[in-house]
């Protein structure tokens, strides 16, 4: 069943999915959250759409692959996998479990909180750093 919460919540995908920073931009709330899978916080629209370039910029195939999704009342949550490479290079594939909860507000994104352990991701990274 599609609500209209699990709508908005799959079109933000959809958005991180193509890098399209505009349609970002319209599903973000002014007040947005974003904690990372470390905990970190970010708030602000404003923030988010610079953090979300640079981020493009450093996994420029970054795709989210949805394959469970619950929602309760204004509560979206995913399950799937993060799936991207770092840089440009094919060997530094970086694949792993991941989920995704959102506070979905008057059709806006107010929250995106993302869950996964990035140790693997993190060697990849580590060793792209050095033959860099």
């Amino acid at each position: 069943m599609n609500t209209k919460e699990i709508l908005v919540f799959k079109a933000f995908v959809k958005a991180i999915n193509e890098a399209d920073i505009a349609e970002l931009e319209k599903l973000m709330s002014e007040d947005h959250i974003f904690i990372d899978s470390v905990g970190r916080k970010e708030e602000g629209r404003e923030k988010m759409i610079a953090g979300w370039k640079t981020y493009f910029d450093m996994f420029p195939d970054f795709k989210i692959e949805i394959e469970n999704i619950i929602r309760e009342q204004e509560i979206v949550g995913a399950f799937g996998t993060y799936n991207s490479r770092r840089g440009l290079v094919p060997e530094n594939i970086i694949k792993m479990p991941a989920a995704w909860r959102a506070i979905i507000r008057d059709d806006k994104v107010k929250l995106w909180q993302v869950y996964a352990d990035w140790r693997e991701g993190i060697k990849i990274i580590e060793e792209d750093q050095k033959s860099g």
